[in-house]
């Protein structure tokens, strides 16, 4: 029996971490969002039962943090188009996670394992304005298309393997992770 993603659910979060990402990206205080992103994985990390009152801060700690690869893509499109919560198996081969975030997302995988589903099925559709969740008969009402903003490519700098300050490029930075 798959277990089905809620819509609205997922349109709402989005909205949720998109306005934080946004309440944070300032050109004059470029690393804002890092650093509020750094403290609150910080937090999430010592403590992931946060996420039962603020589930929309994980996808804001990890914006710009994970990567789907080009078959992954179409796999997420599917699972939301069709509101199927992938099962760990195929979830835990379909998102890179950074080196750097590992912890955290043992952590938050511990506390709710379909929070950490969740939070990456936000990020895709942050990063892919393409993908809508279908509409469920209920929440019909509760979703608004107007909370998509096509307009932006939240993809920004992490999925074009540019490299950052140190001289790394940030495909450098993920890896293969084992859950076992």
């Amino acid at each position: 029996m798959n277990i089905a993603f809620d819509p609205a659910r997922l349109q709402q979060l989005k909205s949720d971490a998109h306005e934080n990402i946004e309440s944070y990206s300032d050109p004059k205080q470029p690393k804002a969002l890092s650093n509020y992103t750094a403290q609150m994985k910080a937090v999430l990390q010592a403590d992931p039962s946060m996420l039962k009152s603020l589930p929309e801060y994980l996808p804001v700690a990890l914006f710009g943090r994970i990567k789907f690869s080009d078959d992954a893509k179409k796999q997420w499109s599917l699972w939301l188009k069709t509101n199927v919560i992938p099962s760990w198996d195929d979830f835990k081969v379909s998102v890179a996670f950074n080196n750097d975030d590992l912890n955290l997302v043992k952590a938050v995988r511990a506390y709710d394992q379909n929070l950490l589903i969740e939070a990456c099925a936000v990020l895709f559709l942050l990063t892919h304005d393409n993908v809508k969740p279908s509409k469920v008969k209920d929440t019909d009402e509760q979703y608004n298309e107007e909370d998509d903003d096509g307009d932006r490519n939240y993809a920004h700098d992490d999925y074009e393997g540019r490299g950052d300050e140190d001289g790394r490029t940030h495909d450098d930075e993920y890896d293969e992770i084992s859950f076992n």
